[in-house]
C-alpha cells in the first residue's frame, strides 16, 4: 500500500481531533433487554468516553502530539474531564466550557461483549464551526486531522476544509452515520467505518469482489480510501482506484467492545502521522482495537505503544 501522509523525517506525529467528550454510565447484564423489558444490572460503573476524547487518548498513548477540539459543560464532570485529558498529555486549549451539562452516554453490555448505547449530546451539540476556526493554527501545523460525527456537521466540515487547505491528512469516522452529510464540501483521505456504516455509506455491502464499485462510490464521496472494521474478522481496505486489501486482526476473547473502534481510529491516525505505510498502520490499529476489548470502559483499556508493538509479532501482513 502507498504511503499515507506527507513525507516527514520525524518520529512523533501531530494530530488534531475534532469530536465529542462524554461521561459514560456503564452497566453489565446477562442479555441485552428487548423492547419493553426491564433487566437488573450487576452494578453501575462510571467512565469517561465520547468518540473524540477516546480517539485523542488512543493517539496520545501511541506517542502522538494531540490537540482536542470539543466542549464540556459547566458541571463538575466537565472540569474533571479536562484535567484527565491534560494528564494524558492532550492539549485542551480548544476544549470550550459551555453552559449546561457535559455529554453523557448510557451503555449496556451483555456477557458476550455486545453493547447498546444511548447518547445525550449535552455540550457536544454546542461545538461550532467557529470553535474549529479558532483552532486554525493547530490544524495548519498538524499532520493528521481526525473527526467523527458526534459533534455538529458544521464543525466537521470546517475542520475538513482547513485540513484540506493545510495539506493535512484527513481521516473521518462517520459515526453515528449521517445520510445528509455533504461529502462534496471536503476531500477525505481515509474513511473509517464498521460494516453497518459501510453499507449505509456505499448503498451496498462492502464485499471484496465489489472493489471497483466501492472505488466508484469513493470517487463520488471525494474520498481516497475506505477502511472497514469487522470485529473479530479481517479489516478491509478499499481504494478509489479499485484496489483491495484485507488485514488480519488479533484473536482475543472480548470482555466488552465499547471503545474498540475508537482505539483503532486513534492508533491508525498516530501511525499515519509518522508516515507509516497504511498496511503497517492498519496492523497496529487492529492490535489496539483488539486489546481494548480486554477491559471495561472506553478509555482505561486503550493500550499504549509498547503494548501494541509487543502484539504485532502475532500478526502477519
Amino acid at each position: 500500500m502507498k504511503k499515507a501522509t506527507r513525507s516527514k523525517s520525524k518520529s512523533r506525529g501531530r494530530i488534531v481531533v475534532v469530536g465529542s467528550l462524554n461521561l459514560d454510565y456503564f452497566t453489565r447484564v446477562e442479555t441485552l433487554p428487548r423492547p419493553g423489558e426491564t433487566i437488573v444490572a450487576e452494578r453501575l460503573h462510571r467512565h469517561r468516553g465520547g468518540k473524540g476524547a477516546n480517539q485523542a487518548i488512543a493517539a496520545a498513548r501511541q506517542g502522538a502530539e494531540v490537540t482536542l477540539i470539543g466542549a464540556v459543560g459547566t458541571d463538575e464532570g466537565g472540569g474533571a474531564y479536562r484535567r484527565a485529558l491534560e494528564e494524558e498529555g492532550i492539549a485542551t486549549d480548544h476544549v470550550r466550557t459551555t453552559p449546561g451539562e457535559t455529554g453523557a452516554a448510557f451503555i449496556t453490555v451483555d456477557r458476550r461483549g455486545e453493547n447498546m448505547i444511548v447518547v445525550a449530546p449535552g455540550a457536544n451539540a454546542e461545538v461550532r464551526h467557529t470553535d474549529v476556526t479558532r483552532a486554525a493554527a493547530a490544524i495548519e501545523a498538524c499532520d493528521v486531522l481526525l473527526a467523527q460525527f458526534e459533534v455538529p456537521a458544521g464543525a466537521v466540515i470546517e475542520a475538513g476544509r482547513l485540513a484540506n487547505e493545510a495539506g493535512a491528512f484527513l481521516i473521518v469516522n462517520p459515526s453515528p452515520y449521517d445520510p445528509a452529510f455533504p461529502w462534496e464540501e471536503i476531500r477525505t483521505d481515509l474513511l473509517i467505518v464498521n460494516e453497518t456504516e459501510a453499507e449505509a455509506l456505499l448503498g451496498f455491502p462492502p464485499l471484496p469482489h465489489l472493489q471497483q464499485e466501492v472505488g466508484n462510490r469513493l470517487f463520488e464521496l471525494r474520498a481516497s480510501t475506505l477502511v472497514v472494521t469487522r470485529g473479530g474478522e479481517e479489516t478491509f481496505a478499499f481504494s478509489r482506484d479499485g484496489d483491495f486489501h484485507s488485514v488480519p486482526v488479533l484473536s482475543v476473547l472480548p470482555v466488552d467492545t465499547v471503545g474498540a473502534g475508537d482505539a483503532f481510529a486513534g492508533c491508525l491516525a498516530a501511525r499515519i502521522s509518522e508516515s507509516h505505510q497504511l498496511g503497517d498502520a492498519l496492523l497496529a490499529a487492529n492490535c489496539a482495537g483488539a486489546l481494548t476489548t480486554l477491559g471495561s470502559g472506553a478509555q482505561d483499556p486503550i493500550p499504549d505503544r509498547a503494548q501494541v508493538d509487543r502484539h504485532l509479532q502475532f500478526l502477519t501482513p
